[in-house]
């Protein structure tokens, strides 16, 4: 069963999703399928609004749709669902939400092309283990509509691009806060660590009255006993929680100590797996946090790098891909006769980046480049120059260098801590940023 999923994170965007198939507890989940809504009508009667967004609507097919997908997806992990009125109001608030930032993302002129989605297809189809030109028939066995799944994919990409713009961009950290907090991780066990942990937020508006804050506390106090009397804290997320992960039962998978959002960090450090926090109160409202499982992260960071360089030819309207390929096949010729490689490659490389080098790319991983460009290097043993090849830059001759196994310990710590630190920060962040712009727009709910 490939589940659905709201929240896609793709590593083109550089954010991090949990999307998940369904496996046994000892399997390590790869990543799922993002949700898809079918189309309303097909010849039906005329669909009724159930909310007014600004200059948008949400139509009750979609609400019965997602809400009828939630609830299989739900029952096939084994949580009870709320009462129907609970579960509609809690799928049409995201429906609302994410009608509010697909019209700021249109406004904004952010648009997610053709090949941005197969893309996501693609690695879709790779982390499920699924053929892409299956993909299809495997979406049609779960009642999912191609076309739907790939409209919906299409927003759920530009939702996250909204984010990276609106959200993580504006979240600054100096190099003074990122030595700081590499110097506190070096006293902490959650560096080490990695922690799948369950969330549930009671929303408390910035504005919020004394009696609303009575009102939500109360509320906090209520969900903690009953979790504390052992009903299942995935089910009671579905119910209460106003956090955008509440549909999924308040998981946030697995995360580094670090990635937890700041004021979960120390108190998930302390706790064991099944244990459920006190009340935890930021800006947001009312949190409480489920340590399910922590594992063990350490060790160091090595990578294979190889030391390259090339020269590389366009075609124009005058050279053609025969012409060029031609010219470099010239040039490898007069290398092999005596010639500097990089003296050629100053005089005639068209990548003006390495040519004032001689054509010297430095050390890099492999995966950086053109994957025609890698996957001829590949081939290549030391001092070896390749026939012309083909990528989508042009047409190269490269030569290899070297190649090592090289200790990246250091600057990966710092690369990653960077995330950890600003991923801390993302969630808290995020749900203040959906309150906010939630707020600001006219909403007229017609349930």
């Amino acid at each position: 069963m490939l589940r659905t999923y709201s929240g896609l994170l793709l590593a083109v965007f550089s954010l991090a999703s949990t999307l998940t198939l369904a496996a046994t507890p000892a399997t390590p989940a790869p990543t799922p399928l993002p949700p898809s809504r079918a189309t309303a009508t097909h010849g039906e009667p005329m669909d009724r609004v159930v909310a007014v967004v600004n200059d948008g609507v949400v139509l009750e097919s979609e609400l019965e749709t997602e809400t009828n997908d939630v609830s299989v997806r739900l029952r096939n992990e084994k949580v009870q669902l709320p009462g129907n009125d609970v579960l509609r109001e809690q799928v049409l608030d995201r429906l609302v939400l994410e009608e509010i930032q697909a019209q700021r993302a249109d406004r904004a002129g952010i648009h997610v092309t053709d090949e941005q989605v197969n893309a996501a297809l693609e690695d879709i189809a790779r982390r499920n283990k699924v053929d892409l030109a299956h993909l299809p028939e495997k979406l049609a066995e779960q009642g999912f509509v191609y076309a739907d799944y790939r409209n919906n994919l299409r927003r759920e990409i530009q939702r996250e691009m909204l984010r990276g713009r609106d959200v993580v961009q504006r979240i600054n950290i100096s190099p003074r806060e990122l030595d700081e907090f590499l110097a506190v991780q070096k006293h902490t066990a959650t560096a080490d660590n990695e922690y799948n942990v369950s969330h549930i937020l009671i929303a408390v508006a910035q504005d919020a009255t004394p009696e609303q804050l009575e009102k939500a506390h109360q509320k906090a106090l209520d969900v903690l006993a009953r979790a504390n009397k052992g009903e299942p804290f995935r089910q009671l997320a579905v119910t209460y929680s106003d956090s955008q992960t509440a549909l999924e039962g308040g998981d946030l998978g697995w995360r580094k100590g670090p990635q937890l959002p700041t004021f979960l960090a120390d108190v998930v450090a302390r706790m064991k797996p099944g244990q459920v926090s006190d009340l935890i109160q930021t800006s947001s409202g009312y949190h409480l946090v489920r340590l399910n499982d922590l594992r063990s992260s350490d060790g160091p960071h090595i990578i294979q790098q190889v030391h390259l360089r090339h020269i590389l030819l366009k075609t124009n309207e005058l050279e053609d891909d025969a012409t060029v390929k031609q010219k470099l096949m010239a040039m490898r010729t007069r290398i092999f006769n005596g010639e500097s490689f990089g003296v050629l490659a100053k005089a005639s490389s068209e990548d003006t980046g390495s040519a004032i080098n001689g054509g010297d790319l430095g050390w890099a991983k492999l995966e950086i480049y053109d994957p025609d460009f890698a996957a001829a290097a590949a081939k290549l043993k030391v001092d070896e120059i390749s026939e012309p090849v083909k990528s989508r830059f042009g047409w190269h001759i490269i030569q290899m260098l070297g190649s090592r196994d090289f200790d990246n310990t250091e600057s990966a710590v710092r690369e990653k801590a960077f995330e950890q630190l600003r991923d801390s920060r993302v969630d808290e962040a995020t749900e203040i940023w959906l309150r906010q712009i939630r707020d600001e727009a006219y909403v007229e709910t017609r349930l």
